[in-house]
């Protein structure tokens, strides 16, 4: 098995803690107003050798210490319009906002293609439900933000995959899966019109632990709503975390 790095240990860790709080779903969790908001923005282009994604290096600090993530952070104040307007506006505007401090890339907010919406498992002592977008990126070059990001690197996102595999890249499972996706995609036009057409994917997680360690399941897994480690058989959605390389599942 590979030996992952220290943040990988620890966010491995991290995760699998977190499971012992976890709770069965209820209906209204998936848009709990006192969860917090986040942003992310899956930016793309296509490169000499396919469809590249940028990822960006947090520090060695905070809830994601170490990881490797796309552009994004919480809403702020200033991202909300009207009371009634919808979460998905909001978190476009904190997307925009946020990419640009943290790469000083300019979006056009109209430009962005909702990809998915993920929601952490009830009960953790800290969720974040996280709205992902795409959108190509224009033609500039990054200016980081010292303090958020380490680096940035455009990445394949099967070479993003096989390097967390082999244990030296640190991914939280929403980024893991969304470049799973992201894979099979030729360029960043297949990808967004994927988007388009296929509608926001929501990711109302439940975690569990399995035979073989932590789980992430989600909606479509015959499990979602009743125990884990039944037959192997039935409908598949979830994520094996326990040893590397992570294994996703999806049939049905």
């Amino acid at each position: 098995m590979p030996e992952p790095t220290p943040n990988a240990d620890r966010a491995l860790q991290a995760l699998s803690d977190s499971i012992g709080g976890a709770r069965t779903r209820r209906p209204e969790d998936a848009t709990d107003p006192a969860v917090p908001v986040a942003a992310t923005v899956v930016l793309l282009r296509d490169g000499a050798h396919g469809l590249e994604v940028l990822m960006i290096e947090r520090p060695d600090r905070g809830s994601f210490a170490g990881a490797w993530v796309f552009p994004g952070g919480k809403l702020e104040d200033a991202d909300h319009g009207a009371d009634d307007e919808p979460e998905e506006t909001a978190a476009r505007r904190a997307g925009v906002r946020e990419t640009h401090e943290e790469t000083g890339l300019a979006l056009d907010s109209g430009a962005l293609v909702t990809l998915s919406c993920w929601d952490p498992p009830p009960g953790l002592a800290l969720r974040i439900r996280t709205w992902f977008f795409v959108t190509r990126a224009d033609a500039g070059a990054l200016t980081l933000s010292a303090d958020e990001v380490v680096t940035a690197e455009w990445l394949r996102p099967a070479d993003a995959l096989a390097r967390h595999g082999h244990g030296g890249f640190t991914l939280y499972p929403p980024t893991w899966v969304t470049l799973h996706g992201l894979a099979d995609h030729a360029d960043a036009e297949s990808v967004a019109g994927a988007a388009r057409l296929g509608g926001v994917q929501r990711f109302e997680t439940v975690a569990r632990r399995g035979g073989e360690g932590p789980l992430l399941l989600w909606q479509g897994d015959d499990e979602w709503e009743g125990d884990a480690g039944g037959a192997a058989s039935g409908s598949r959605h979830r994520l094996e975390i326990g040893a590397l390389p992570w294994r996703y599942q999806r049939t049905g």
